[in-house]
């Protein structure tokens, strides 16, 4: 039996052992990818990344378009998480995309989200070559909820503080005097209800009277009005008739020589009386105009001048 052994033939199977296994492997990375080639991108997140992970997926609209490849901290800011993305190459990443950190339901398994991107927005492009394209990031749901929920929590607190700045005890002391005379006012109003009704109801009676008064007073106007033009006609008339008698004297001032002593003062005082008619029917006239209710209630009493006193 030959115990000695061909350590060519060993070492050739160890290499094409070695090339197959290489093989495989490069052949199952192929397969894993399905063939697809990725493009590097990178994004700059100003807040906590906790629950991401390397190889969480990053989708763009919900669909599935790569994964994390890195998570570290930004050199240039210590505040900011530097993200770098492997991204199926034509997937439309444009310059106004943003990627947001979202978390799937209840799990709490964090993933990317890339949304945005108009039509007319060109294509995401590093400034140097040498450099990875950097997508916009945005706030997510959590730290957007907690900026909300940060000023709304100091809102509440400023206007409690000046809610207790105005409510002083002298304040509370003024509001509780300002109740108790509301409710006494009321208490009065309560117990004083059947005069208001009663002065209510005066008040409209009153308001009635004095509108069937003022009918009553329009009328009583217009009926002076009336007389003072009848008197004024009146007037008028016995001016005409005086001058008429005038020219009639005038012209029969020939015929008056003939009449005999006897009846000439007759006439002279049928003309006298005339004439003081005529001049009482124009100061009648004149009194109607300055005061018709003269002719309701007469003549108003003359005051005694200087020296003059009352008489019995």
């Amino acid at each position: 039996m030959d115990d000695k052994v061909n350590y060519g033939l060993v070492g050739a199977f160890v290499l094409l052992l070695g090339a197959a296994l290489v093989a495989g492997v490069l052949w199952l990375a192929a397969g894993a990818h399905g063939g697809k080639r990725y493009g590097t991108y990178q994004s700059i997140m100003r807040e906590s990344v906790s629950g991401l992970n390397v190889d969480a997926p990053v989708k763009y609209l919900g669909v599935d378009v790569g994964k994390v490849k890195e998570i570290a901290i930004d050199p240039a800011d210590s505040s900011q998480v530097r993200l770098r993305f492997l991204i199926e190459q034509g997937t439309p990443i444009k310059k106004d995309t943003e990627a947001v950190l979202k978390t799937q339901g209840l799990t709490g398994i964090a993933y990317v989200e890339l949304s945005g991107g108009t039509a007319r927005s060109p294509p995401l492009r590093a400034a140097n070559a040498e450099d990875i394209p950097t997508i916009p990031s945005k706030p997510s749901l959590s730290t957007r909820l907690e900026s909300v929920l940060s000023t709304v929590l100091a809102s509440v607190d400023r206007m409690s503080s000046n809610l207790n700045a105005i409510f002083d005890a002298d304040t509370r002391a003024a509001l509780k005097q300002m109740l108790a005379d509301t409710a006494a006012l009321t208490h009065t109003l309560a117990e004083q209800q059947a005069a208001l009704s009663s002065g209510i109801a005066d008040a409209a009676r009153t308001a009635g009277n004095t509108a069937r008064a003022s009918e009553h007073l329009d009328r009583a106007v217009d009926r002076i009005a009336a007389a003072a033009d009848s008197v004024d006609r009146m007037a008028g008339k016995v001016n005409d008739a005086s001058e008429r008698v005038g020219r009639s004297v005038e012209a029969a001032a020939g015929g008056l020589q003939a009449v005999s002593a006897d009846a000439a003062p007759a006439l002279a005082n049928l003309l006298g009386e005339m004439n003081q008619l005529a001049v009482s029917l124009q100061r009648l006239s004149e009194q109607t105009e300055r005061n018709p209710n003269s002719l309701l209630v007469g003549a108003p009493t003359r005051r005694p001048g200087p020296g003059e006193g009352a008489r019995p």
